[in-house]
């Protein structure tokens, strides 16, 4: 197995560095979200994911605000085109889609069929952008894959929704589909994008929650939930994955699976079960194994391209 063949400079091997630690940041904060989960008591499912947005929504706006001004902020909105209004409707897609099926099927099946989301990043970058793909990485996806069902496998049911599934499989899709449009059009700065996906989430949210009253304390976790967990993290995944192959970021992004029942652990003391450590140590060892592959190539090419 040979990794990809890519000759790079010394500064976009530093850019491709920097865009593999925005995306796995981007995991990092994903994966707070079923601790911070477990402390709210709101039974409505989509008061949550309102608010949550509107945290996302405005977080990500401040930001811009604050980097770009008001005229740059604008002007950041009106120039994302056809590639910002795709990614932030399958933001959208994804943030509600996951609602609905959790309500027709497990989460492990869920989480299960998303962690197909690096195989389909890399045949799409490849499909459609001939994007290569060594077959290191097809073997780190495989064993990202193995890793995740292993996790879950416990708590899978022998039952198939079809629609549950279905939503899952969507949700894997157009995730995928953020990914390689982010990183195809790196011209397009994308955290428009995120916000936008944000609010179009909170709107659909709000037609179909049954009461949006939460209480203080509430509040101010879903102020966490949706600024920091979702707002913070969108903006590290759309900054980074236009700097690095989509199959990789894509891969990079599975460490949330990886990471969310550490955090349920440490916070709440849920300790994981045999099956979960198993499999999270599966996907950290093809995490680690295959970045330590791609940057060692990288070096040896930037080497090889200043001598």
């Amino acid at each position: 197995m040979t990794a990809p063949t890519i000759v790079m400079t010394g500064t976009s091997v530093g850019s491709e560095r920097m865009g593999a630690a925005l995306v796995f940041g981007s995991a990092f904060f994903w994966s707070f979200g079923g601790a911070i989960a477990r402390y709210l008591d709101i039974s409505d499912s989509w008061t949550i994911v309102f608010w949550r947005c509107i945290f996302a929504g405005l977080f990500l706006l401040t930001f811009m605000l604050l980097r770009d001004g008001p005229r740059g902020t604008v002007e950041l909105f009106r120039n994302m085109g056809w590639p910002g209004m795709a990614v932030g409707l399958s933001f959208a897609t994804a943030s509600t889609s996951f609602i609905i099926a959790i309500s027709y099927t497990t989460v492990a099946n869920v989480v299960l069929i998303q962690a197909g989301v690096p195989l389909l990043a890399a045949l799409m970058a490849w499909i459609f952008y001939r994007e290569r793909v060594s077959l290191f990485t097809w073997a780190a996806i495989a064993a990202v894959i193995l890793g995740v069902a292993i996790m879950v496998s416990g708590s899978l049911t022998g039952s198939v929704s079809p629609i549950g599934d279905a939503l899952a499989l969507l949700i894997a899709t157009v995730f995928a589909l953020t990914t390689v449009i982010t990183r195809r059009y790196t011209n397009v700065r994308m955290t428009p994008a995120a916000c936008l996906g944000a609010w179009m989430a909170c709107t659909i949210a709000a037609t179909q929650a049954a009461s949006l009253s939460v209480t203080a304390g509430e509040m101010g976790l879903l102020v966490v939930f949706g600024a920091l967990n979702l707002g913070l993290g969108m903006a590290l995944f759309v900054t980074g994955a236009r700097l690095i192959p989509s199959a990789l970021a894509a891969l990079l992004g599975t460490a949330e699976t990886m990471l969310a029942p550490i955090w349920v652990a440490v916070i709440h003391g849920e300790v994981p079960n045999n099956r979960a450590i198993t499999g999270g140590a599966i996907i950290l060892a093809a995490l680690l194994s295959y970045l330590w592959v791609q940057f060692r190539h990288q070096r040896m090419s930037a080497t090889l391209a200043q001598s």
